[in-house]
């Protein structure tokens, strides 16, 4: 596997508490996960915010979050303001994940956050710490590697923008059923390979990957001194509620669990 072009990103010095979180999926149908977001960003106590990832169970395009119905704001409409707000107290970053690869530059502008590259190095307190999102290193799962890259080309992309607001939310509807349909039918055993994963760190000059997608949250020894560190993914209906953050200070990595937030 070739190693991606890794951007550089420098934390302001005045930065001394970062939060990762990913796999959020968030949508209309979990109420819950959304308001536990929103009061994590509406009391969160960082400088800086990283999304790596699927913040979204689906994005079908920047204007549907300028979109009504019935007079009322869409979901997407009420997720762009919760990060407006929040932009305005600390700084936002988002990365692409593999359901929300759509999200563009006006939403970021929209919002007041800043889109990353995946991978791209942070540096912070001293070291350099590789973010990604993960799905383009788990190379086991072929069939979806190459829809990622049928849907990562600029031409297809422009095809689908193009198409109605109605019909976009119609395909994504569909892609998603197919998704659940997967799921049913076994556990997904891909996981992010090994080698792929240092040899980006070692590209990188970095120890330390962190990244989403697997919804397998932990920490992984890859040998050499590197390691891999997985984001939890949200589901604050499942028992116990998962709605965990992963708090870089100067002194290291820390996982906060977050009480849910109140029902909307």
């Amino acid at each position: 596997m070739t190693v991606p072009r890794i951007a550089e990103l420098q934390a302001p010095a005045a930065w001394g508490t970062v939060d990762f979180i990913s796999d959020l999926h968030l949508s209309a149908d979990e109420p819950a996960t959304f308001a536990a977001w929103q009061l994590y960003l509406q009391s969160g106590t960082a400088d800086a915010v990283f999304m790596l990832g699927d913040l979204f169970e689906v994005w079908v395009g920047d204007d549907a979050a300028s979109s009504e119905t019935a007079g009322a704001r869409s979901f997407e409409a009420q997720c762009a303001q919760t990060m407006r707000l929040a932009s305005q107290r600390q700084a936002l970053f988002f990365m692409h994940g593999n359901r929300d690869f759509l999200v563009g530059q006006a939403l970021m502008e929209r919002c007041g956050a800043t889109l990353l590259d995946d991978p791209t190095v942070l540096h912070f307190a001293g070291r350099r710490w590789l973010l990604s999102h993960g799905d383009a290193l788990c190379l086991a799962d072929t069939d979806y590697l190459q829809f990622r890259q049928q849907v990562r080309s600029a031409a297809w992309q422009k095809a689908f923008l193009a198409q109605p607001l109605a019909e976009r939310k119609a395909i994504a509807q569909g892609l998603r059923a197919q998704s659940e349909t997967r799921k049913k039918s076994g556990p997904m055993d891909a996981d992010v390979d090994a080698e792929a994963a240092r040899n980006w760190l070692r590209a990188a000059g970095a120890n330390t990957l962190i990244h989403g997608h697997t919804h397998r949250p932990g920490e992984h020894d890859l040998g050499e001194g590197l390691r891999r560190v997985v984001l939890s993914d949200w589901d604050t209906a499942a028992k116990p509620a998962r709605a965990e953050v992963l708090r870089l200070t100067a002194s290291g990595l820390q996982r906060l669990p977050l009480a849910p937030g109140p029902s909307p």
